[in-house]
């Protein structure tokens, strides 16, 4: 099984990491590629998943791109890690449900490495952290699958800027927060991308 792992150093635009997928997609598809793991940062950028509404927009004069990802309405920008993928299903038994559990498993256990406690919950996709009674989310999942090829992503909090969520209602969860791991515990996360590349390609090939 041969999956490239790809590193971008500068912020990439969001409109050219997703023709990338798409076309990594397709070369898939054709038996032509390998699959992908991308890691990455975008410059700010809110995007809306299909399943979002306009109501989730507080901030109107915020511009949307709007995508072909599930899910609602998030932010990216500097101080998160964006992991994008190409995955081929087919290869895994056609089962997207024990994909997404292994991107939650690889995210809990990358967190956990820095003995942060976090959780999934499987009425709102992402991962979750509790303090105080307080749940906040300090990672996100989107995933698309077409022709058993799954892509997208998922991004992880870092350090962050917190603000930039007050624009929208993030994932169309009202009652919960966003949070990320600097705000949790105030330590050197250096080598979190290291570790989490780890965790899902070991997972990956399970």
């Amino acid at each position: 099984m041969n999956i490239q792992i790809k590193k971008s150093k500068k912020p990439i635009k969001y409109h050219d990491a997703i023709e990338l997928m798409e076309e990594r997609l397709k070369n898939i598809n054709e038996k032509n590629e390998d699959e992908l793991v991308w890691i990455l940062e975008h410059n700010e950028v809110y995007t809306a998943g299909t399943s979002y509404k306009e109501n989730e927009i507080i901030d109107k004069s915020i511009e949307i791109i709007k995508t072909n990802r599930g899910g609602k309405i998030t932010y990216h920008g500097p101080g998160q890690l964006i992991c994008y993928f190409v995955i081929d299903l087919k290869k895994r038994n056609k089962d997207i449900r024990k994909f997404i559990s292994l991107i939650e498993k690889t995210l809990i256990d990358t967190i956990k490495f820095f003995n942060i406690e976090t959780f999934s919950d499987e009425n709102n996709i992402g991962i979750w952290h509790k303090k105080n009674l307080e749940i906040k989310k300090v990672a996100a999942i989107g995933v698309r699958v077409s022709k058993w090829i799954a892509y997208h992503g998922f991004a992880v909090n870092i350090n962050n800027d917190l603000n930039k969520y007050k624009s929208i209602i993030p994932c169309g969860i009202n009652d919960k927060g966003i949070t990320n791991l600097k705000e949790i515990k105030n330590q050197n996360y250096d080598k979190f991308e290291e570790i989490l590349l780890q965790n899902f390609i070991s997972n990956l090939k399970n």
